[in-house]
């Protein structure tokens, strides 16, 4: 038996071991009183000795080490749960052979669990929960026959769940959740015949889930959601008679939703979202009268919302959206009194809305969205309690109903892309409390509501597309709190320079094709966040005032189609302009040497103006231009060759100017340009052989020059039209408009007899010639292995093994690499779009040579990476099925994604939209999964290099998926070391400037930038310098004014989720590489719940988040 000063010695020492505040919450520890069974947090049994140690809830911090727990053999409850204790579990803890609960939960323990602990074999219950342990599960836990509760959740543990933990009979509650746990869900489960909780979700289990899950008749709670489950739900769930809550959600399940989960008469919560579910909705599922939450969405299941569903009336929640149903909303939804949020939309739903939905009083969300609805809005004024309501995208028809004014609550209303007309009704102006108004895309008419903002709360006001034809509504002008103004195409009128005011939070501006007149006098430096100004197609006068540089912010800016005079002012240069669009006005002068200062410009568009002298060279540093477009003015002298350094340009029209002298051979340098307008120039010499190299290019239009010679050799040329070519000195070529090129001087009859002497032997000599080596080949080739099959032969094949990606084939169905199939254009090759012979799609990136002389440099070491890089499985990851190298061109096989990049998504107004706050979250999620996997759990580890927007793909249910992971180590030979430049500008890490070594924290760096970019919707560029800043300006931002303005402001999780996952951004986009996270890490946070937001979301400011942990938090 263990003394009583034994055990307080142990403790004493332990004691000396923690940090100091610690040691002062345990100041009654003391070697001069004789008992520790007074000490604060010890307890003793009758004899005196140590029998429970509980110290919850004090923030203690230090180490177990120094605890000798064999000194402890009368210890039966241990209790060390929410400090921060860290370090490993000690194995001796297993000394503890009477111990029946151990609780170390929600401390930073890391390391491995002991096997040791599988010799407790009183204990019945353990909670290691919520701390940082990894490795696998010991299957010696397996032996502690009395264990009733084992919570193991929130922790990085992997490998597969032990088959031992079904020998578990008196097991009631099990947590597995929130780790990194693989495999399939142990047959051995079946034995579980007392649980009541089992949670399994946020792991990587895959396989179907078992059918003997179904003799689990005591569970109450089970929850497989977001893991790799594939196959059927098994029908045997029905025998689940007891259960409250069924979650399994984001898996990949699929068949038909079992009518058997209408035997479920306790069911409450039954959540199958987010999987591949097909067939229909079970009207079976009306016996389930219980339910209060009922999520079905992003499936695919098809057919109509049964009628039974009117007798699920509890329902308080029902989530239908993202499937593929149709016909008519029931009328029987009217029965659900306690609705509290409905969603039915981006489904096929047609018909009427049902005039039953009105009765629905206790409503705070409605969401009707991108459905084929027609007709009118039914009576809504008794939904007094709504403050979301959506029925944009579909066919309504009819007008607003006055009723719309009763929804005092609401704060979201968005009725566009409908076909509703007449005037807005006057009594929009009581809804007070509205925050997002958006109606734009319908045919309303009349005058806009002046008190729309009276309340001063409106951020998104949007009536674009209609044929409103007031002035603008006075409550606007003082509308401090706007974020979003769109009052695009319609026949507004005003002085603009009168009828605005000031706006500090304004985000996107957008008053292009009305009658606006005046001239841009407002007080710019007050513009501190616009980003988009677009004020096209009016009559604003006047010249570009200097002082627009002072919207430090601006990104987007388009001027064109007014009546603008004057010059392009120097001090534009000052911003970080992604687009400038000026065209169609009276500038003139030159283009300003400053324009080399735009080196983020994407898009420049200075066509229709009177601009004159040469076109400057700086153009040339303007690297990241897409689109270049100075057609329509007066330029003179030469194309500048500087133009040929624009890598990425797709688009460029320098048409119906006064250019002269020869196309610069460095245009054929623009493989990524699509369309080339140089007509009505004067133009001349022939075009440059560098041409036939332009593979991306469709159109082309070299009319009315003076140019000469043969045609290039690519389809643009060899297809255009006569219009494209007409009017120049002597074209021939490939093309039927044209004559066909005379490559040797006819000779005349005078010197026939030199013909018959010479040219005639000597072609009889080259025909002996070839027949003596091919005689020499084909010998040569019986006697050898076989190792080509043309003289362009295959040099590498590494190819997967489906039949229909043979190399025949992919060079069938592209065409043998023709630019009509292109779809993108990268670093490191062209991407093109292959439907092979069974319909299968996949996209093919035929490489950019990066050899030398046209042959693989270290062959070996690149078969051997691409072979594993063919073997990675992973969901979140784009499949690599193969690498050719071949004589003629190289290529890779991959999966093709039917979204395309997230950047082209981001970048695309309407798009942007379709992706929700909620699927904007799960893309964060899918990259991180990502490489958390290519870091962590791959030999060696991938690191991907080049992390951007323009590198994740989303397939058509929105899930991330890694792209050209591996291809910047594959593709450069000589960066054996990784010190070579990878990455693209904007993503990579600030220490790459000075060190050129990429490491995992590089990448890490990079999804942090990519992070910022998701939620705020572009390119985060000066905002990150900003968060390093200590200025209180920078602090004091809301976070709602940071995010992306073109979607509603997130609400409930999704607002616990955006603020989240912006702690983890910051985090990741340290500047210091040491301070980030892991990769692993993040993506385990992740995989936890949200914390609860302590204050509205409206009202979080970026300071909050910047002094948090992003990983810790």
């Amino acid at each position: 038996m263990a003394s009583v000063q034994t055990e307080a010695n142990a403790l004493l020492k332990w004691k000396a071991s923690l940090d100091h505040q610690s040691q002062s919450v345990l100041s009654s520890w003391s070697a001069t009183k004789s008992t520790p069974c007074n000490w604060f947090g010890i307890y003793c049994n009758r004899n005196k000795n140590v029998s429970i140690i509980r110290l919850a809830d004090f923030g203690l911090e230090g180490t177990l080490q120094n605890l000798n727990f064999s000194l402890f053999p009368n210890l039966l409850r241990l209790n060390l749960s929410n400090n921060s204790f860290e370090g490993n579990i000690p194995s001796h803890i297993g000394n503890l052979s009477k111990l029946s609960v151990l609780d170390l939960s929600s401390n930073k323990f890391s390391g491995s669990i002991p096997q040791d602990i599988g010799t407790l074999s009183s204990v019945t219950s353990i909670d290691l929960s919520s701390n940082q342990l990894w490795g696998s599960i010991p299957a010696s836990i397996g032996n502690l026959t009395k264990l009733s509760t084992l919570h193991l959740n929130s922790n990085q543990l992997s490998g597969p769940i032990p088959l031992k933990l079904g020998t578990l009979a008196f097991l009631t509650i099990l947590d597995l959740s929130y780790n990194n746990l693989s495999d399939s869900i142990p047959f051995s489960f079946g034995n579980l015949t007392k649980i009541s909780v089992l949670y399994l979700g946020s792991n990587q289990l895959s396989g179907s889930i078992p059918e003997v899950i179904g003799t689990l008749k005591s569970v109450v709670e089970l929850d497989f959601a977001k893991n790799y489950l594939t196959s059927r739900i098994p029908t045997s769930i029905g025998n689940l008679t007891k259960i409250s809550t069924l979650s399994l959600h984001t898996n990949h399940l699929s068949g038909a939703i079992p009518r058997e989960l209408g035997f479920l008469r306790s069911i409450v919560n039954l959540d199958l979202s987010g999987n591949q579910l097909s067939g229909t909705i079970p009207a079976e599922i009306g016996m389930s009268s219980t339910i209060t939450y009922l999520a079905l969405s992003t499936n695919q299941l098809i057919g109509e919302i049964p009628v039974s569903i009117g007798n699920l009336t509890k329902l308080s929640n029902i989530y239908l959206y993202a499937n593929k149903l149709s016909g008519s909303i029931p009328q029987e939804v009217g029965i659900l009194k306690f609705a509290v949020e409905f969603d039915l939309s981006e489904n096929y739903l047609n018909g009427s809305i049902p005039a039953s939905v009105g009765n629905l009083t206790k409503l705070s969300l409605i969401h009707l969205y991108r459905n084929q609805l027609s007709g009118p809005i039914p009576s809504i004024g008794m939904l007094k309690s709504i403050t979301n309501f959506r029925l944009d995208d579909n066919e309504l028809t009819g007008v607003i109903p006055n009723s719309i004014g009763n929804l005092t609550k609401l704060s979201v209303l968005y009725l566009r892309f409908n076909q509703l007309s007449g005037t807005l009704p006057l009594e929009i102006n009581n809804l007070m409390l509205l925050e997002q108004l958006v109606i734009g895309e319908n045919r309303l008419e009349g005058h806009l509501p002046d008190n729309v903002c009276l309340g001063g709360r409106l951020q998104f006001f949007s009536v674009y597309g209609n044929n409103f034809s007031s002035l603008i509504p006075k409550s606007l002008r003082n509308c401090s709190s706007l974020i979003r103004l769109r009052l695009e195409r319609n026949q507004l009128t005003g002085n603009i320079s009168e009828n605005f005011g000031i706006y500090p939070h304004l985000y996107y501006l957008d008053l292009s094709d009305n009658k606006f007149y005046g001239e841009l006098t407002w007080k710019w430096e007050n513009f501190q966040n616009l980003s988009t100004l677009k004020i096209s197609k009016n009559s604003i006068s006047g010249t570009i005032p200097s002082e627009l540089s002072k919207a430090t912010q601006l990104h987007v800016l388009d001027l064109s189609s007014n009546h603008l005079v004057g010059n392009i002012p120097k001090e534009l240069g000052n911003l970080t302009l992604y687009q400038l669009s000026l065209a169609n006005n009276k500038i003139s002068s030159g283009i300003p040497k400053e324009v080399r200062m735009f080196y983020e410009l994407e898009l420049l568009n200075l066509a229709a103006n009177n601009f004159s002298g040469p076109i400057p060279k700086q153009l040339g540093e303007c690297s990241k231009l897409l689109f270049l477009n100075l057609s329509n003015n007066k330029f003179a002298s030469s194309i500048p060759s500087e133009i040929g350094n624009l890598n990425f340009l797709e688009i460029l029209d320098l048409s119906h100017n006064l250019l002269t002298k020869e196309i610069p051979q460095q245009l054929g340098k623009l493989k990524s340009l699509e369309i080339l307008n140089i007509s009505n120039n004067f133009l001349s010499g022939s075009i440059p052989k560098a041409f036939d190299n332009l593979e991306s290019l469709t159109e082309v239009d070299i009319s009315y020059n003076e140019l000469e010679g043969k045609i290039p050799n690519t389809k643009a040329f060899l297809v255009a039209p006569f219009e494209a070519l007409r009017n120049n000195s002597h074209l021939c070529g490939n093309n039927s408009n044209l004559e066909a090129c005379v490559s040797l001087a006819i000779i005349g009859k005078k010197n026939k007899n030199v013909v018959n002497l010479i040219v005639l032997p000597l072609l009889g000599s080259l025909f002996l010639f070839f027949v003596l080596i091919g005689g020499f080949f084909i010998l040569r080739q019986r006697n050898t292995t076989k190792k080509a099959t043309s003289s362009n032969q295959i040099v590498h094949l590494i190819w997967s093994q489906d039949t229909d990606m043979q190399y025949e084939n992919i060079i069938e169905a592209t065409r043998e690499f023709n630019s009509m199939y292109c779809i993108g254009v990268g670093g490191y090759g062209i991407v093109y779009k292959a439907v092979l012979p069974t319909g299968r799609v996949v996209a093919v990136k035929k490489i950019h040579d990066q050899s030398q002389n046209g042959e693989m440099t270290n062959l070996k070491a690149f078969q051997n990476e691409i072979s594993a890089l063919t073997n990675i499985r992973h969901r979140n990851i784009v499949k690599l099925h193969g690498f050719c190298s071949h004589r003629k061109h190289s290529f890779l096989i991959y999966d093709f994604m039917e979204r395309g990049s997230l950047r082209k998504i981001l970048c695309d107004e309407e798009r942007a939209t379709e992706l929700t706050w909620g699927k904007r979250l799960n893309v964060v999620k899918g990259i991180a999964n990502a490489l958390s996997y290519m870091h962590h759990n791959c030999f060696p580890p991938i690191i991907h290099r080049d992390i951007s927007s323009n590198n994740v793909l989303l397939d058509s249910e929105f899930e991330a998926h890694v792209s050209d992971f591996g291809t910047a180590r594959l593709l450069m030979p000589d960066s054996t070391h990784w010190t070579s430049f990878a990455g693209t500008f904007g993503y990579t890490a600030p220490e790459l400037a000075y060190t050129m070594m990429v490491n995992e924290k590089c990448d890490v760096y990079s999804f942090g930038v990519v992070t910022l970019e998701i939620i705020m919707g572009t390119h985060p560029s000066d905002f990150i310098s900003s968060l390093s800043s200590s200025s209180a300006i920078v602090q004091q931002i809301r976070i709602k004014e940071v995010i992306d303005q073109r979607l509603p402001s997130p609400y409930n999780k999704e607002a616990e989720g955006v603020i989240y996952i912006l702690k983890l951004a910051f985090a990741c986009s340290s500047v210091n590489p040491q301070s980030r996270p892991t990769m692993e890490q993040v993506s385990s946070k992740l995989m936890a719940k949200w914390h609860p937001l302590t204050k509205p979301f409206s009202e979080i400011k970026l300071g909050e988040l910047l002094i948090s942990d992003g990983v810790s938090s």
